[in-house]
C-alpha cells in the first residue's frame, strides 16, 4: 500500500499510491444455510458467511451489512433464492437494497395465474456514492407464497449471495 507507480502523462512523471489503484474495500458473503421468514414479511437476507472482506466492512454476524470505511462510488450485487416447502405455490418475491433503512433500488417479480414456482432466484445490482463513514448497505426479501412455509434458500455460496467493491477512475 505505500508503493508508488510513476506514469508519464506527456513526458511529464507523474506518481500515484498504489492504494488509490484498488477496487477495496470489497467483500462477498452469502447464506450459509436456510433462513426461515414469515410469509409476506419484508426481511432482512441474513448473508451469514464471507468469502472475502478486504477491509472488514461487511459485518457477518449481527447487523448482516456493508459499511465501507473509504467514500466513493460502488458497485454492488446481490442474489436471493426464495422458495417454500410447499410444492408450486410461490406467488411473488422481491428484493430491497436499502441505503441508510431507506429503499434504494428493488426488483420483484410475481407468479400470479401464471406458473407458480417451487423456487425463484431474483437478482439485483447497481451503483450507489458512499460517504465512507455512516453510509451502509443491506439487503431484504418478501416471499408470497399460496402455502407452505416461506424461506430463503442457502446451503451454497451461489443461491444467496451479495458483494460489493469501490469503482475507481471515477
Amino acid at each position: 500500500t505505500t508503493d508508488e507507480f510513476l506514469i508519464s502523462d506527456a513526458g511529464t512523471l507523474k506518481r500515484i499510491d498504489a492504494s488509490l489503484m484498488s477496487n477495496t474495500p470489497a467483500f462477498y458473503a452469502y447464506l450459509s444455510s436456510n433462513q426461515a421468514i414469515s410469509d409476506s414479511t419484508m426481511t432482512k437476507i441474513q448473508f451469514n458467511t464471507e468469502v472475502y472482506d478486504s477491509d472488514g466492512c461487511y459485518d457477518n454476524s449481527t447487523n448482516h451489512r456493508f459499511l465501507p470505511t473509504t467514500a466513493g462510488k460502488y458497485h454492488f450485487y446481490a442474489r436471493c433464492e426464495c422458495g417454500s416447502d410447499a410444492t408450486n405455490d410461490l406467488q411473488e418475491v422481491l428484493m430491497q437494497v436499502k441505503k441508510n433503512g431507506t429503499v434504494y433500488m428493488y426488483n420483484n417479480f410475481s407468479f400470479y395465474n401464471t406458473y407458480p414456482a417451487h423456487n425463484f432466484g431474483i437478482h439485483t445490482i447497481g451503483d450507489v456514492d458512499m460517504n465512507g463513514s455512516t453510509d451502509y448497505l443491506e439487503i431484504f426479501g418478501y416471499t408470497n407464497t399460496e402455502s407452505g412455509t416461506p424461506l430463503f434458500s442457502g446451503n451454497s455460496q451461489f443461491r444467496t449471495y451479495f458483494g460489493a467493491y469501490r469503482i475507481i477512475g471515477v
